[in-house]
């Protein structure tokens, strides 16, 4: 595993393994879902690209009522660009993987909505481009993306959640030269960004649910 995220693993495992005197405060969870995915910067336009996003999470809650979170997630998330067009040389699928750890602070309403925003790190661990042949990338993609993030969840049963999350590079993956295949000499160059919108499903083990608070003992009927 590289240097890059070993930090981050080896802090989520910590988190993990808490004592169970410590760990009444500390919950888990795991998400699974779909990502949406186009780039900026690749001359074309549709969140076509479809990909996963899954992996588990913990998260901390904090506050008087514990309306507010921190969360920390290990996810494998599938980003790129997809455009089928109507002949070869118009076909492009672009793939990047990546291992995301994102950041979050969440506010949570009668533990029905919540709303969270953060930051995110991603490792690239593998990518594959077609039909390049107008497309001459000025540099390699970074190894590594650095996001900003915002999701809305909403409780749908138990303690099942659904979640749409957008994230967007705040780093240019790489730089590329495209070449007008109709014109000599016509080039421009534009930098590439990730951007995407995420649907997940998300459950959290022992997350307290709506209701009536419980009457203390004596006070059972």
């Amino acid at each position: 595993m590289k240097k890059h995220i070993l930090l981050p693993v080896l802090l989520l495992l910590l988190i993990i393994a808490i004592k169970p005197a410590q760990a009444q405060r500390v919950l888990g969870g795991l998400s699974v879902g779909a990502n949406f995915c186009q780039v900026d910067g690749d001359q074309f336009y549709g969140f076509r690209k479809v990909g996963l996003n899954f992996g588990p999470m913990v998260i901390v809650p904090f506050g008087k009522n514990r309306n507010w979170s921190v969360s920390m997630e290990l996810l494998y998330s599938q980003k790129g660009s997809f455009h089928r067009g109507s002949t070869d040389s118009t076909y492009y699928r672009l793939n990047l993987d990546y291992i995301d750890i994102p950041v979050m602070v969440h506010f949570t309403d009668k533990k029905i909505i919540s709303a969270g925003l953060g930051f995110c790190y991603g490792q690239l661990i593998g990518k594959s481009e077609s039909q390049l042949f107008v497309v001459t990338p000025n540099t390699d993609f970074l190894p590594y993306d650095f996001s900003v993030l915002g999701e809305v969840s909403l409780r749908v049963w138990n303690r099942f959640w659904i979640n749409v999350r957008y994230q967007y590079s705040l780093l240019n993956l790489r730089t590329v030269t495209f070449k007008n295949p109709n014109i000599a000499n016509d080039t421009w160059q534009r930098n590439q960004y990730n951007n995407v919108i995420s649907l997940r499903l998300t459950y959290i083990f022992k997350q307290e649910l709506p209701g009536k608070p419980k009457k203390p003992k004596g006070e059972e009927e």
